[in-house]
Parts: structure tokens; C-alpha cells; sequence
């Protein structure tokens, strides 16, 4: 992705000795963006919005969410589809997996998001400007239509139905001895799951990410499989400790919520808002958190050139 480096310096490039960095800004935005800005637009990072490499590097989001959506949703079908005891097990696993592959994929290019969560974190922090996140979360977004787009064209209408198309749900309507009733999960339920499994995610492993030190001494490779092991286990907890039928377990990334949601409809804009509530809260308390702690046990090489805060500070900089 595109913004102060984050992650592992693990990889370097032949030509250039330039190293990437996961959930960072590509080296030769680092090089130009040594100075913290001043202005409320540089704060903003309003130049994002006419860089064409921010929008380039855009592209590696809109895919890579493309790929998230059509595989996870595949393996959530598939999951329940196969005759097995421990659905959600198996579900779980291949999630961490295909999570850790594609954050490997889009990283060299895009930083590795994939996912509004740690785009949005990620600009709170000030890793990364707001314009660059809002960039991002729309390539996310669109990214993730596409994706359910093409789980559509390729799965029968039963399955499209019985399963939403593997998409975010809190409940589902079943018929009902007295006619149709709502099963599921309810909606402050839904809500404190998805506030504190996001919290849950962002510290025990996009925290790693974020971090300087820990990102070059574990390495990419090291970073992305604690992220999609993380993100596999919460699933299966999740799945397992509410054991609630109509609910498809946390979602933890609004993007790939929205996506079936826009091509399925009906019932999975049932309490939809709570995919993107939850994690947004979370983000805010991940980001009080680490200005709560002492600042030498979290540090970035290239600083917090774009943290919130000092949006709030500019005003009054003039």
C-alpha cells in the first residue's frame, strides 16, 4: 500500500536496496515525506487524491478484496456444505490461510490491507492520511461487490439462497409451527462481538504490524501469518461460543459484509450497520489505547505524520 513504512524490512529491492514494508507508503513517497506536515491539507494528505500512485496502489486493494470475498465466502459454503461435525474448524482454517496469502500478495504494492479496519486504523495512527484511507476503503468496497459478483455467476440459486451468498448475517427467517420465524443473534449482541473481536484482532496482531521494531525483527512472512491465524481463531470462537443459527459469526471487515449485501440483499441488511459500528468503535479504542500507553513501547522509523490528532492541532498551529 502506500504510507510511512509499518510492517517487516524483510525485502529488498535488486535495483534499488529499497525495502518494503507492509501496511506502509511506498519508498519513494518515504523519501519525500520526511518532514511532518503543518497545514490542515497536508495533515489530510489531500495530494493523495491526485496521485496517481495512491490510486495505482489502490488497485491492489480492489482486487485483493475482490479474492477475499470470492474465497472466503466460497469456503464458508463450502464449509457447511461438506458432511462434517466441526464445520466451523475447518471454516476457521482455510480462512487464516487464504487471509495470510493474499495480505502476502497485495503488500509489495498496496501495503496489505484488504480490509477497512486497518485502513482506518491505520489513519487514525497516522501511518497513513485520511484521503489515502478513504481511497483504499472505496477500492475495498468495490473490490468486494466485484467479488460477490462472481461468487453469483458461479453458484446455483439454491445455494445463493440458503447460504446469502456467504455474506455478514445476525438472523434468518424460518418457517415456524404458527408461520415464518426470526432466528438469530440480537443486535447488542452482535454489536460487543464485533467491538471486541475487532479490538481483540487489531491488538494481538495488526499491533505487531504497526510496529517498527517487532515488524523488521519478525518479517513479512511472520507478520501476515499471525494476522490470518488471529483472524481464523477469532472466527472459530466466534462461531463456536455463540452457536446460533441465521448468525454467520464476526465479521471484523465491513467491506466484505457490504459486498454480498449489495448483490443478495434482503435479510443480510438486517442489522448491517453493525458490521461497520463495531469495528469503527474498536479502531477508536485501539487507537486511544496506544496514545495511552508510553511511547516506548510502541515506535514507527518514519513517525505519525498524519495522526487525527493533529488535525485538531492545525487550527491553531497557523
Amino acid at each position: 500500500m502506500a504510507g510511512p513504512g509499518v510492517v517487516a524490512e524483510d525485502e529488498e529491492s535488486v535495483v534499488s536496496g529499497s525495502k518494503v514494508q507492509p501496511f506502509s507508503t511506498p519508498i519513494k513517497e518515504q523519501r519525500i515525506m520526511k518532514d511532518a506536515p503543518t497545514s490542515l491539507t497536508e495533515i489530510l494528505g489531500l495530494k493523495d487524491f491526485f496521485s496517481l500512485e495512491v490510486w495505482r496502489a489502490s488497485v491492489a486493494e480492489l482486487l485483493g478484496m475482490a479474492v477475499l470475498v470470492f474465497a472466503l465466502d466460497t469456503i464458508v459454503i463450502s464449509s457447511y456444505e461438506t458432511e462434517t461435525k466441526t464445520p466451523n474448524l475447518i471454516m476457521s482454517f482455510l480462512i487464516a490461510v487464504t487471509v495470510a496469502i493474499l495480505l502476502l500478495a497485495a503488500s509489495p504494492v498496496s501495503g496489505g490491507h484488504i480490509n477497512p479496519v486497518i485502513t482506518f486504523s491505520a489513519a487514525l495512527t497516522g501511518l497513513i492520511s485520511l484521503s489515502r484511507a478513504t481511497i483504499y476503503i472505496l477500492a475495498q468496497c468495490a473490490g468486494a461487490v466485484l467479488g460477490a459478483l462472481a461468487l453469483k455467476a458461479v453458484v446455483n440459486s439454491k445455494i445463493e439462497e440458503t447460504f446469502s451468498l456467504g455474506g455478514c448475517t445476525l438472523n434468518i427467517v424460518v418457517p415456524g409451527p404458527e408461520g415464518p420465524v426470526t432466528i438469530g443473534l440480537e443486535l447488542v449482541q452482535a454489536l460487543w462481538l464485533e467491538i471486541i473481536c475487532t479490538f481483540v484482532f487489531l491488538f494481538a496482531s495488526i499491533w505487531i504490524a504497526f510496529d517498527h521494531r517487532q515488524a523488521q525483527a519478525l518479517g513479512r512472512v511472520i507478520i501476515f501469518s499471525i494476522i490470518g491465524a488471529v483472524v481464523g481463531l477469532i472466527v472459530f470462537i466466534s462461531t463456536t461460543v455463540t452457536a446460533v443459527k441465521g448468525y454467520a459469526g464476526v465479521g471484523m471487515n465491513p467491506a466484505r459484509c457490504l459486498g454480498p449485501a449489495l448483490v443478495r440483499g434482503g435479510h443480510l441488511w438486517n442489522g448491517h450497520w453493525v458490521f461497520w459500528a463495531g469495528p469503527a468503535i474498536a479502531c477508536v479504542g485501539f487507537y486511544l489505547y496506544m496514545k495511552i500507553i508510553p511511547g516506548k513501547h510502541f515506535h514507527h522509523a518514519e513517525g505519525y505524520k498524519y495522526d487525527v490528532v493533529n488535525i485538531f492541532k492545525a487550527p491553531f498551529a497557523q
